[in-house]
């Protein structure tokens, strides 16, 4: 009833418009030219309709037509959006910024226009644009006035942001000016800036050509005036790090605060602390890169910056620059001092969740406890213990508890490369890390009992602003399993996938990339990529061999036959090679319409020492980040129909998946959703006689689950809940020709699945 309410409202939308005013109830663009962006043009408007959501529905103007009108400011009010009376004013205004803009991108003719359509106190307003000829680069100069920075502009000019034929466009020749300052600073001119390059266009007697003359130097200058040059190139001298500065004392009584320090003199560095330093002075060094070079580069002012904040014992950083006297006539001194303000040590924190999946409840309670300087080197010490419970229906299961899970986690971060060479110089844009980590979890299910033991040695950095790298050559997980449930077993005595319930060792080398745009603050468009191998039981492999170590034979029950296999601390070893890559781009609309595409596809193979995966690295879907309409586990693998009354644990070595949701900001911190997904998994062993779970190229794209649903969130800036409801489309399981639900039967309640979840989907 109240949805009915809101659109209704939403359609007499005009409530609280002024009797003489009109509602502007659309504002288009439209433009002759392709290239133009139409999305930035919009960005210029100084008047557009009310927010829609689906295209269409102006949700949140509906919401503010449900209040009163006798109310000055209700709740309702508060939380939805008034309505957008027409203003000739400001249409006026929107072609005048119209016009600024397209002169910007070098259309000097074009010819923009409005048209407004006055009905039912309601206006639709469309601007057209005849973008014409622009005008576009014809020949480029560069004028340096200044006999010392000549040949390092004009050595590199080939790198120029602007070339003949480009379109004039003045963004793209303020990004010119910003190149050529970066350039300079980086090769010590720590004073240069953008005030002393401008251009000069000449368009005489050309046809919407221009002629460019990029000048560096004073205006009106000379180059034979300025032979001893205006612009000094600054050599680093000293280095001063205040490890305890507190901006407040700084300010509020500066001579008594700054008399009570202590300095550690190590040349060319002077450490200024209080009481005593407590991140290594060499840690702080080796995160200094500004005197990689002997003379002021601006990239390594960036560099340092991000190093200290990586080392998460600061919670401010400030890097001044003061110039330190003549070192000969065309060189200074320049003397830096890094003020770093520490952060609070040590910290931890209380987690619990809560998690209902078609009414199986659960819950989990996690300690993390966080050390930022264990070793008085920025060493991040972080230890987790974590248990869980969760009540699974089943039929004639009268425990309170079906699953009980618990474990610990400790975790060591230290900010080098640990390795037998310092290779950190080896990292132009980031300094590496790397990561011990020593876990044990227990899990208690109604089918078996396991634990798990791993040890993970690893190294991470990032090699640009948006690509990072984490590379673990040392994987180790140890599994046992026992109180394994007879019925449970004799279930899949004859089944490929009963041989992975077992004892078993992986040791693995892995390695993932990922490459992202996205930024947290900023709402643009974004792309994310990941990629993901692991190869495991090669190495192992190949020294049990060379060692003469004894083999172990088992009968394979499936297939009848003898396979031979080598044991690690007294289990049998995996060995395979598994890849996978995902990827995925959001198309931001506007301020409250976003859509997100994701595509998923991986592949386990194994074979050598042991010719299935190990479950826990095999792939599965469904569940509030898969394909939502299906349980989680409870999804294929291919056209396989699992018994009714099993517990969901499907399992498969291939994965394909993908996914399309469409996000829409209501009110308050309620965000909805649309989603339509679509997916499964398939083993590759012939051997695995689940009826349907093999991949075959000929029939594998006619076993993709579909499913669809609606979604709210609750954004809490820090953490967002969500909540999901899955409908099944199309179910792999049923008969071929009978898998798509809603043309052959009516939908019941096994085909909807609701779903809880921290965190977005992907």
């Amino acid at each position: 009833m109240f949805a009915m309410a809101l659109f209704a409202a939403s359609c007499s939308s005009t409530k609280f418009v002024p009797e003489d005013k009109y509602l502007l109830r659309n504002v288009k663009v439209k433009c002759d030219e392709r290239k133009i962006d139409i999305k930035e043009m919009k960005t210029y408007l100084r008047q557009t309709h009310n927010t829609k959501i689906l295209g269409f529905w102006k949700f949140h103007l509906g919401v503010y037509n449900l209040s009163k009108k006798d109310k000055e400011r209700g709740w309702l009010k508060r939380i939805g959006e008034p309505p957008v009376v027409y203003d000739e004013f400001l249409t006026g205004k929107s072609l005048e910024q119209l016009e600024l803009f397209l002169k910007s991108k070098g259309y000097y003719n074009a010819v923009v226009s409005d048209t407004v359509k006055l009905k039912k106190r309601k206006a639709e307003l469309v601007f057209r644009v005849h973008a014409g000829t622009p005008y576009r680069i014809n020949r480029i100069h560069y004028d340096v006035r200044d006999s010392v920075l000549e040949r390092m502009i004009l050595t590199r000019k080939k790198r120029s942001l602007i070339k003949s034929g480009a379109l004039f466009d003045l963004d793209l020749l303020e990004e010119e000016r910003k190149r050529i300052v970066q350039n300079v600073r980086n090769r010590g001119f720590y004073n240069f800036s953008k005030n002393v390059i401008f251009y000069e266009a000449d368009t005489f007697g050309l046809n919407k050509q221009v002629d460019l003359n990029v000048v560096v130097g004073l205006r009106g200058s000379d180059k034979s005036l300025v032979e001893v040059s205006n612009h000094k190139k600054f050599y680093l001298n000293n280095f001063y790090v205040f490890t305890d500065f507190d901006p407040k004392k700084a300010l509020s009584d500066p001579d008594q605060y700054f008399g009570s320090f202590d300095t550690l003199n190590m040349e060319p560095y002077s450490f200024i602390y209080r009481d005593k330093i407590k991140v290594k002075p060499e840690v702080l060094r080796s995160a200094n890169h500004i005197d990689d070079s002997l003379f002021f580069r601006v990239n390594g002012v960036e560099r340092t910056y991000k190093s200290l904040n990586k080392l998460k014992n600061y919670k401010y950083i400030n890097i001044q620059f003061q110039d330190g006297g003549e070192r000969d006539s065309l060189s200074r001194w320049l003397n830096c001092y890094m003020q770093l303000s520490p952060a609070i040590p040590q910290s931890y924190s209380i987690e619990v969740e809560g998690t209902n999946s078609s009414g199986n409840f659960g819950f989990a309670t996690n300690l993390n406890y966080q050390h930022k300087n264990i070793f008085g080197g920025a060493e991040i010490f972080d230890l987790r213990l974590k248990g869980a419970m969760e009540r699974l229906r089943l039929v004639d299961d009268n425990q309170n508890f079906n699953t009980l899970e618990g474990g610990i986690d400790l975790k060591l971060t230290f900010p080098k490369f640990l390795a037998a060479q310092k290779i950190q110089r080896f990292f132009k844009y980031d300094v590496p890390g790397t990561n011990l980590n020593l876990s044990y979890n227990y899990q208690k299910r109604p089918d078996y009992t396991r634990t798990i033991s791993s040890f993970r040695y690893g190294y991470f950095w990032e090699s640009s602003k948006y690509l990072k790298h984490f590379f673990n050559p040392i994987d180790l997980n140890v599994v046992r399993i026992f109180k394994k449930d007879d019925d449970f077993i004799n279930s899949i005595e004859d089944l490929y996938i009963r041989a992975s319930y077992t004892d078993h060792v992986i040791p693995s080398m892995n390695y993932s990339m990922i490459y992202t745009t996205q930024e947290l603050d900023k709402r643009k468009d974004y792309s994310f990529f990941r990629w993901n191998a692991e190869v495991a039981g090669n190495l192992v492999n190949e020294i049990s061999k060379l060692t003469n170590r004894r083999s172990h034979s088992v009968v394979d029950t499936i297939a009848g036959t003898t396979s031979e296999y080598y044991k690690l601390f007294g289990s049998r070893y995996a060995q395979y090679i598994k890849s996978d890559l995902e990827l995925r781009h959001g198309w931001v609309i506007d301020r409250a319409n976003t859509f997100v595409a994701r595509l998923f596809a991986g592949v386990g193979v194994p074979y050598g020492n042991w010719d299935l995966m190990p479950f826990e690295k095999q792939y599965f879907t469904g569940g509030a980040n898969g394909v939502r309409a299906w349980l989680v586990r409870s999804l294929g693998p291919g056209s396989y129909s699992a018994p009714v009354d099993a517990y969901p644990n499907q399992l498969g070595d291939i994965k394909m998946e993908a996914n399309l949701e469409y996000r829409f900001k209501m009110f308050w911190i309620l965000e909805g959703a649309l989603f339509l997904d679509a997916g499964n998994i398939w083993s590759i062993s012939g051997k695995d006689n689940r009826e349907g779970a093999v991949f075959k190229w000929g029939k594998f794209y006619n076993e993709f689950a579909v499913g669809t649903g609606l979604g709210t969130r609750f954004d809490f800036k820090y953490v967002i809940f969500r909540l999901d409801l899955g409908l099944k489309l199309r179910d792999p399981s049923l008969t071929s020709g009978n898998r798509w639900i809603p043309s052959n039967r009516s939908f019941n309640r096994n085909d909807i699945v609701w779903s809880f979840a921290i965190g977005y989907p992907f």
